[in-house]
């Protein structure tokens, strides 16, 4: 849709009317926000709008009675108790004015007299909020047709109430600002703040709060009112707050004056108001510049607001196509989980129970080979168990590092705790065989813990049978007991294993190959701080110190090369059990005596009961999809 220039307006008194070239563009594109409010798409993402608020006695209805020709509930206290949505739609001159109001639990009403709005409202807003003072987040639509109203939806919110009157809560001022705060924190609202120009702009609570939320001013317009009321020598500073030199706002601020009290009491007409309003601020002594920049008058500010509304739409569109998009798939993946319910015929109703169990152990052979699920779930286990297994590898390399720093640290004390009868300079075979066994005794508690930790299965179970607590305890026990039986089994593997591992073993070509591994590492390190230890007999034998030191370089050596081995055996054998007896083993197992469950026909009504609320979820998931259905339609049309 092409951006509609300000210069397209045409007024003349009393009356807000677009050039003819862009009429017929401006009201689709309101009414496309309209339509999809209307469905109820703000419930799962923010509208784009315009919501008017204002501190009690702001004279926030006396502008929504100018923009819309309508007399809007007044009196003391709260006024506006519920959100009121003001839909204005221009008629061509000469055609009859209609009106139309809604909200939740009660059909759309005609309205046939003007004079009866008010009336109607206060008629929802008793059923909404209750009779009295109570206030309630359920929107009120309200829809005026005429030729005297300008294209435009507004939402017109409470006035907020600093003391609490006779009958209202105590907290009645926080339930105000929190509904408020609703509205306008969304980055799709435009908050028109209503200021009396009687009162100092910044204390008022209404500009507070739209500053909160929206600090630079970007989405906030400022409309002063009750001109008419203002003390003699203040006038140049109302001046200056319209041409935003006081408190700035990136849209701006208008200035009108509409009806007071007593022109109410005496029975002025709107129309009369607006004759008055334009002579006001054309004969202002200060006012009147503020009427020739276009800053003033209730038509000017229909015509400011009609644009910002639809230049913010045009914004927001493709955003809010994209959520809709994203909200879309949520949903259909949220009513997949769900899936259909059961059938209420009883042959159905078993066909259904074997596919879903059937769906269920597939899945579980399909979990243990990295295959796509049928639960469109993302549980690949093979990328948690590469996790896993390489948080099991890089445990191993520590333990690794901490042994060899450990060696080091032993040197000193080799001679009472390890050294027998040997001379300085020959290696004791079973100091090193004593030293590589504790080590690896220190490996095999944590690799049972690995081991422990699979419970993939019971997640699988949670997401197939989802809203069906009896399949799913009836699959939860099952696969603990599986689980605990090849746990077992899988545990004396593991320990086995360790018990081999005890035994001090490796092939004499992979060992030497380590071996000299570890040489090349040692002399690159010790070329590195710039010393190098040779360990050549003669020069060995010249100091007892330097041989012993020597000795224990050599054993180092051997011990870092064998704990290379056998830390690569463990961190291939150990993920090797866990995969073939918890996964795959389990799988199976868990497969047949799932299938085994369906033999009995009599546990079907028991397997196939329903989450009490889970029918509830269904109806609401199926509610929302059909609404983003329709909304994704009405944008692809627009």
């Amino acid at each position: 849709m092409a951006e509609i220039p300000a210069s397209t307006f045409c007024g003349s008194r009393g009356s807000n009317t677009l050039n003819q070239q862009y009429e017929e563009k401006v009201r689709p594109c309101i009414d496309l926000i309209d339509s999809l409010r209307s469905l109820g798409v703000e419930k799962d993402l923010a509208l784009p709008a315009i919501a008017v608020i204002g501190d009690q006695s702001s004279g926030k209805s006396s502008v929504l009675e100018a923009l819309s020709g309508v007399a809007l509930p007044r009196g003391s206290g709260i006024v506006t108790r519920c959100p009121l949505e003001l839909k204005m739609k221009r008629k061509k001159e000469g055609e009859d004015w209609s009106g139309k109001i809604s909200y939740p639990g009660h059909e759309e009403e005609k309205i046939g007299d003007p004079t009866s709005v008010g009336e109607k409202i206060e008629e929802a807003q008793n059923e909404m909020a209750g009779v009295g003072v109570g206030i309630s987040d359920e929107l009120i639509s309200l829809e005026i047709a005429s030729p005297d109203v300008p294209d435009l939806t507004l939402i017109d919110l409470p006035g907020i109430a600093r003391v609490a009157v006779k009958g209202q809560p105590e907290n009645i001022g926080d339930q105000i600002k929190r509904l408020i705060q609703r509205f306008i924190k969304k980055q799709e609202t435009i908050s028109l703040v209503v200021v009396p120009c009687n009162v100092d702009i910044a204390t008022t609570e209404a500009l507070k709060m739209a500053q909160q939320v929206d600090p630079e001013g970007e989405r906030t317009l400022g409309i002063l009112t009750k001109p008419d009321l203002v003390d003699k020598g203040t006038e140049q500073t109302v001046v200056e707050i319209v041409h935003n030199e006081i408190i700035p706002l990136k849209k701006g601020y208008m200035i009108v004056r509409c009806r007071g009290q007593k022109e109410i009491t005496e029975k002025v007409s709107l129309n009369e108001a607006l004759e008055t309003e334009e002579v006001f601020f054309k004969d202002h002594a200060y006012f009147h510049t503020l009427y020739s920049e276009g800053h003033a008058t209730v038509p000017k500010l229909a015509e400011k607001l009609t644009l910002e509304l639809v230049h913010h739409i045009e914004k927001s569109l493709p955003r809010l196509e994209e959520q809709i998009d994203e909200k879309l798939a949520q949903t259909q993946a949220e009513l997949d989980r769900y899936g259909n319910g059961p059938p209420s015929d009883p042959a159905q109703r078993l066909i259904f129970l074997i596919d879903k169990v059937t769906a269920f152990t597939q899945d579980a052979i399909s979990l243990t080979t990295g295959e796509e699920l049928n639960c469109g779930e993302n549980l690949n286990v093979f990328t948690s168990l590469r996790q896993e297994f390489g948080k099991w590898k890089a445990f191993l390399d520590h333990s690794g590092e901490n042994f060899n720093k450990k060696i080091e640290k032993e040197m000193d004390s080799y001679e009472e705790k390890y050294r027998g009868r040997e001379l300085p300079g020959f290696i004791n075979y079973k100091t090193f065989e004593v030293m590589v066994k504790e080590q690896i005794k220190q490996l095999e508690e944590p690799a049972v813990k690995k081991l422990k930790d699979i419970k993939v299965f019971l997640q699988l179970a949670q997401r197939n049978f989802t809203g069906f607590p009896n399949l799913i305890k009836t699959a939860k026990a099952k696969i603990e007991a599986i689980k605990q039986q090849k746990e077992a089994t899988a545990e004396s593997m593991l320990r086995t294993q360790f018990k081999m591992e005890l035994l001090v073993y490796s092939q004499d070509r992979t060992y030497s190959s380590s071996l000299s591994e570890s040489k090349k590492e040692e002399d690159e390190e010790q070329e590195k701080h710039g010393y190098k230890v040779k360990l050549s007999i003669p020069e060995i034998s010249r100091v007892f110190t330097k041989d012993n030191h020597a000795t224990l370089l050599e054993l180092t050596l051997h011990l870092k090369s064998y704990y290379r081995i056998a830390g690569q055996r463990l961190a291939d054998q150990i993920p090797l059990v866990i995969r073939y007896h918890m996964l795959q083993e389990s799988a199976i197992q868990l497969q047949r005596e799932m299938l085994q469950m369906l033999q009995d026909k009599e546990n079907l009504e028991f397997l196939l009961k329903e989450d009490s609320d889970i029918g509830s979820q269904r109806a609401t998931l199926q509610s929302r999809h059909t609404r983003l259905m329709k909304a994704r339609g009405y944008l692809v049309e627009f």
